[in-house]
């Protein structure tokens, strides 16, 4: 089986309803003719397996197993195969991508364009393209390209970024840690020293005493092996002296030292120190666990938590989530910043496998994590990476699951000025409008403000400017209520149920448009919306730069652009759909999404996320609505 149908294997088994050879195609990039061919063999050699590929008249292509047995066997042979020591030949311009980086960082001496090119059974003119795409990624390692004339291109760059390169692009991390992590098609390691490589770990590990997560021992035995690899071949990591007097000052290097010795004995090797204290970065980079019961003072200094409280506040006032005063959240993320902030001072990288599961499914945490980055690159002066954004919207997103589980009414405080009978005025006629959906815990004057508890308080209700910052929100009324201060109150008390359809509008869907690249379909997007009066000019440089933060595309062909903070007097989605796909940040995309939330919102956005997952998870409804070609027709496919 060729890499394509093995895609369209996949697409089959993940799929809750049949696919259209029209999205098999765009996922390969090749025609549906092509496709069908391909769907022809891969039945062919399922129905020998316990499979079939159905094709349902007008529906598209479902897969039907008959043997389950059998069919779990081929697929052990699949996966066999993939792994074998005569990889796929790449088809697809970021597994072609990817292939040449890996060949790029595993050889000392120049490579050839056209050596490439007949490797990899393609044209000149497709890896000169390819290479674009592998000179982008590699920049991001601070690895550049050196030409020379007649002898070809060469990676260079610091011993440190090319080592982090290839713990990204030559070892499969997605695996159990310890099991299989170097591919031997790749590496001159043999298995046997792997194993006693991660025995050592484990051992100074238990004997030390230290708790390391699963992903910390994993990034730590992939840096290990590759530093006795390189150092066998004469590399070596270079640090700044200061750099190292900090590193040494710490017990992680003693720790480092046990672990490094023990390497020397088994392998008849010697680490500079340089190398020790590289090690230590590692251990310093470790996520500690939560542990519950402890108070924030033991488990975090004073300038973590005030960083953890900058990235609470910023999240509060972009996207009022309510989980500011979360104290589990607080303390997560105290002991998940403080090992972090050392890898960020280094430039180490940390592998998020979840990150596109958290990308999909938790879209409201993952813009939270985007924010919580900023802060984050502001406190580091460090580029904080999509990887790191994933782990940070995890916290988050239990502290928004953690929201929603509170049940019963939303709790108010009465601040008022004007004496006691215009607060108990207030507090009746709050009580007689909202009745059970509002719980009135209490008035107080202003100046005693600041003994008031506000734990359980969801907001204050004021008859006069508070110019402190409170824990939350402040909604400034009249003493006598009119009915603006109740609509003000209501949009805090409400639980609003949305139907899909009213976020649908007929003038913001634009049906089969022939766009060619995602610039030109943001630009389309951005001028439409700027002549509804909807945004501003400034409205395209905001979605420019969240995509720059981290592409949206989410997959299934799907893009969900939007401006890094709310810039609009109202929440609209717009929707653009396209002849064919086009490359949005190395995905494929056909349906684009733009989404602008209302400035200072305080509905439940995660409600909308939820809404439009139901139309974007499902490939069937969105190859259903690439086809409409009228608002009608768009409008039908929704779910009902």
């Amino acid at each position: 089986m060729n890499s394509r149908t093995i895609t369209i294997l996949r697409e089959l088994m993940a799929a809750r309803s049949p696919l259209t050879s029209d999205y098999l195609a765009s996922i390969n990039q090749v025609t549906s003719r092509t496709t069908r061919e391909d769907v022809k063999q891969l039945d062919v050699t399922l129905s020998h397996n316990g499979a079939v590929v159905e094709s349902i008249r007008g529906t598209g292509y479902k897969l039907h197993i008959k043997d389950d047995q059998k069919f779990r066997k081929f697929l052990q042979e699949v996966l066999e195969e993939e792994a074998g020591e005569a990889p796929l030949v790449p088809d697809l311009p970021e597994e072609r991508t990817a292939y040449l980086i890996r060949r790029l960082l595993l050889t000392d001496d120049y490579l050839k364009l056209d050596d490439l090119a007949e490797e990899m059974h393609i044209s000149k003119s497709t890896i000169q393209n390819d290479l674009k795409n592998a000179k982008k990624i590699l920049a991001n390692y601070d690895i550049h390209l050196e030409s020379r004339p007649n002898y070809g291109l060469r990676a260079t760059g610091s011993e440190l970024k090319l080592r982090f390169c290839m713990a990204e692009y030559i070892f499969d991390r997605s695996e159990e840690a310890g099991q299989s992590l170097l591919n031997a098609q790749l590496t001159s390691l043999a298995k046997e020293d792997l194993t006693v490589i991660w025995k050592i770990i484990m051992n100074q590990i238990k004997e030390n005493g230290l708790t390391l997560s699963d992903i910390a021992i994993n990034n730590l035995f992939i840096h290990l092996a590759i530093a006795y690899q390189r150092i066998k071949n004469g590399y070596h990591v270079s640090l700044y002296n200061k750099d190292m007097d900090d590193i040494l000052d710490k017990k992680e290097y003693q720790v480092a030292k046990k672990i490094v010795g023990r390497v020397e004995e088994s392998f008849q090797v010697a680490f500079p120190q340089t190398e020790v204290a590289y090690i230590a970065i590692h251990l310093l980079g470790t996520k500690m666990l939560y542990q519950t019961g402890m108070e924030i003072d033991q488990v975090m200094e004073d300038d973590i938590y005030q960083v953890v409280m900058s990235i609470l506040e910023r999240i509060e006032e972009k996207l009022a989530l309510g989980i500011r005063q979360d104290q589990e959240l607080i303390i997560s993320l105290g002991l998940h910043l403080k090992p972090a902030i050392n890898r960020y001072k280094y430039g180490m990288n940390i592998r998020n496998p979840m990150l596109e599961d958290i990308k999909t499914n938790y879209p409201l945490a993952f813009e939270a994590g985007l924010i919580a980055g900023l802060v984050l690159e502001e406190y580091t002066d460090a580029k904080i990476d999509e990887n790191e954004i994933g782990y940070l919207a995890l916290h988050i997103g239990a502290a928004i699951e953690r929201q929603k589980l509170k049940t019963g009414p939303k709790r108010c405080l009465v601040v008022c000025a004007s004496g006691m009978g215009s607060a108990q005025l207030l507090f009746y006629k709050l009580k007689s409008q909202f009745g059970e959906k509002l719980d009135v815990v209490g008035t107080t004057e202003y100046y005693r403000l600041n003994q008031a508890s506000f734990k359980d308080i969801d907001f204050i209700v004021s008859s006069i400017p508070i110019p402190e910052q409170l824990p939350v929100p402040v909604i400034e009324v009249n003493t006598i209520l009119g009915d603006a201060d109740l609509k003000k109150i209501e949009t805090y008390v409400a639980d609003p149920k949305q139907s899909i359809a009213d976020y649908f509008k007929q003038d913001l869907i634009f049906l089969q448009k022939d766009f060619a690249s995602k610039q030109e379909v943001l630009e389309f997007l951005a001028d439409t919306l700027t002549e509804k009066k909807l945004v501003d000019e400034t409205f395209l440089a905001a979605v420019e730069e969240r995509e720059a933060v981290a592409p949206t595309a989410f997959g299934n062909l799907v893009a969900v652009p939007h401006p890094i903070t709310p810039q609009s007097n109202q929440t609209f989605l717009a929707f653009c759909t396209l002849k064919r796909a086009i490359d949005w940040s190395g995905k494929r995309v056909q349906f684009v999404c733009l989404l602008s939330v209302e400035k200072e919102s305080t509905a439940d956005l995660q409600s909308m996320y939820d809404l439009l997952g139901r139309v974007i998870d499902d490939p069937a409804i969105v190859q259903r609505l690439l086809k409409a070609r009228d608002y009608e027709a768009f409008i039908d496919v929704l779910p009902k």
